[in-house]
């Protein structure tokens, strides 16, 4: 059974850092693309990041201008997102996803992420 499982949300202030991680089970995580995405309130389900399997490339949303890192540990079959300098519009619930062949697309249930001050 596929599982995805966030963890590290919580209440930021403006210009402060979260981690993110992304704990998965259940299926060969080390040859699948990670994602991380976020919804904000009746906001559509937005890409934040991406990373190939064995981490060599990675991509980002427009809107993180160089602010969110993302990586994996094949070893530990996790993602992170690391998150600086977040800003009161990156509020939202931040997803993890994988896409399988052919039963598409995996999310975890989400780590709510509030930057207030």
């Amino acid at each position: 059974q596929v599982q995805l499982v966030e963890s590290g949300g919580g209440l930021v202030q403006p210009g402060g850092s979260l981690r993110l991680s992304c704990a998965a089970s259940g299926f060969t995580f080390s040859i699948y693309t990670m994602s991380w995405y976020r919804q904000a309130p009746g906001k559509s389900r937005e890409l934040v990041a991406a990373i190939t399997r064995h981490g060599s490339s990675t991509n980002y949303a427009d809107f993180v201008n160089g602010r969110f890192t993302i990586s994996r540990d094949n070893a530990k079959n996790t993602v992170y997102l690391q998150m600086n300098n977040l800003q009161p519009e990156d509020t939202a619930v931040y997803y993890c996803n994988t896409k399988f062949p052919f039963s598409g697309d995996s999310w975890g249930q989400g780590t709510q992420v509030t930057v207030s001050s």
